[in-house]
């Protein structure tokens, strides 16, 4: 396989978000050390491939470029060779990569793949469901519909921002849904036991349509939700997130469980919960069991667990629109800010990037956030569409 082939599968990863982080410096590598080769597909090529695509703007190719070089897992910007042209080339490239993947375009001579397929932008406004056969249906939150399975059978109900699933299913079989939550946008579910999931922006999880009477209740969660789960002694409800398992048999709590964050939190505001490894037996006498007021956090590398008593507001306020920052570096937060506002945040000034903040805002527009920023260390920004640049 040529050097060509392995970077053409990349971008598509990378822009897919399917990249490791090996694969991710190696997209690095390609754009700040590689030259165009002959059969390396051209701007124009790619554009033709659209036909009449609005031309694109020097400001968004940077932006999508420059957050590629983010991309790597050096904590300093990478430097750009000076050869203005090429960069110039390189970021067209890039964004017009991201746009064809984007719309889901067929692609034509033999570029990333020769089969057809919808690809759905994970930073689209659109909240999707999958179901078990692979099927995805589009949820709007302006209307009312019925949630079926892939034989036309009714499972639950939708109704604008929520989702209720019918216990009276006659379902047999362990059947999963898994629902996807875009930037910018919340959404709740009634699990067919009535558990109430409360879903974050960013958010994917994996469940049941139907809780089996011989089998423990259990999700699969990445991003943050925050549940209120309906007791019931003889099936405990377990959130896998990744690496962690979370054990309730009927509580209220949060799980934050974004990929990007070094650790996974778990804050619980009633109840008990327990935290163990994916790949352990739940035991009470060994496992963590966090008390109401308690944060759980799972740290990614150690395998750790370490508590301690918080005030549960600061970490259940998105449920109604709010932000909160708890010690947490500046290059977190733009990734929450990200995810609530549906924006892309390129921050090209790394002064502060790994500086931590505490700060808490009620629902409230992203300039005024900015702004408080702005107040404590004066930088520049600016903004076209959804793209924001902080110099």
């Amino acid at each position: 396989m040529n050097q060509n082939h392995d970077i053409k599968i990349l971008l598509e990863k990378f822009v897919l978000n399917q990249c490791t982080a090996d694969e991710i410096e190696q997209v690095v590598s390609y754009f700040r050390t590689n030259k165009m080769t002959a059969d390396f597909p051209t701007v124009e090529e790619i554009k033709s491939l659209i036909g009449e695509m609005p031309k694109m703007e020097t400001f968004v190719a940077e932006g999508i470029f420059a957050n590629i070089m983010n991309q790597s897992e050096e904590k300093e910007i990478i430097s750009i060779a000076p050869k203005k042209s090429n960069w110039r080339r390189y970021a067209a490239i890039a964004a017009s990569v991201v746009v064809l993947l984007s719309i889901g375009i067929s692609y034509q001579k033999g570029f990333f793949t020769n089969e057809q397929q919808t690809v759905i932008d994970k930073n689209s406004n659109q909240i999707t469901l999958q179901l078990e056969n692979g099927e995805i249906q589009v949820i709007s939150e302006n209307t009312t519909s019925t949630v079926k399975d892939e034989n036309g059978n009714v499972i639950g109900n939708h109704n604008r921002d929520k989702i209720v699933y019918d216990n009276e299913t006659p379902i047999e079989n362990l059947v999963y849904n898994t629902i996807k939550i875009p930037y910018g946008k919340r959404f709740q579910l009634q699990l067919s036991d009535g558990t109430i999931v409360h879903l974050n922006a960013g958010t994917t999880l994996k469940y049941p349509v139907k809780f089996l009477a011989s089998q423990n209740r259990q999700v699969f969660l990445e991003g943050e939700a925050y549940f209120d789960v309906a007791k019931d002694k003889k099936h405990p409800f377990v959130i896998n997130a990744d690496e962690l398992n979370v054990r309730v048999l009927g509580t209220h709590f949060n799980v934050s469980n974004y990929p990007e964050d070094d650790q996974t939190d778990v804050v619980l505001v009633e109840g008990s919960v327990g935290m163990y490894g994916a790949n352990e037996i739940f035991d009470a006498t060994k496992n963590t069991i966090l008390k109401p007021g308690f944060k759980g956090s799972f740290d990614r590398k150690n395998k750790s667990i370490d508590t301690k008593a918080v005030s549960t507001d600061y970490y259940t306020s998105w449920i109604r629109g709010g932000l909160s920052f708890r010690n947490m570096a500046f290059k977190n937060i733009c990734k929450k800010l990200e995810r609530k506002y549906n924006v892309k945040i390129v921050n090209q000034n790394n002064k502060f990037e790994t500086e931590v903040f505490n700060a808490s805002f009620e629902d409230e527009p992203l300039t005024k956030i900015l702004s408080y920023f702005n107040d404590i260390h004066s930088f520049d920004y600016y903004q076209k569409d959804n793209y924001i640049i902080i110099k």
